[in-house]
């Protein structure tokens, strides 16, 4: 049976996931979106809502990705 998670999880150098304290596995997130558009640039990177968030979830994640990550990449099942 699948458990819930209730922590959260952050790989380590050797490739294991192992349990973490919100704060660095926020900057391990982060530092990841960072790296991959500094790779790849920010056309790379892309979002996608959905229609059951609210408006104002819908709104902050196409600012994060505009105004933070550069992309204009931005898509939602809203218009289907």
């Amino acid at each position: 049976m699948l458990q819930r998670l209730t922590e959260p999880l952050v790989r380590d150098a050797g490739g294991e996931l192992r349990p973490a304290p919100w704060p660095e596995a926020l900057a391990a997130a982060a530092g990841g979106l960072q790296r991959s558009v500094e790779r790849h640039g920010a056309r790379s990177f892309g979002a996608f809502s959905c229609s059951k968030a609210t408006n104002e979830l819908n709104y902050t994640l196409q600012k994060f990705a505009r105004t933070v990550l550069g992309s204009n990449n931005i898509d939602s099942c809203n218009r289907t």
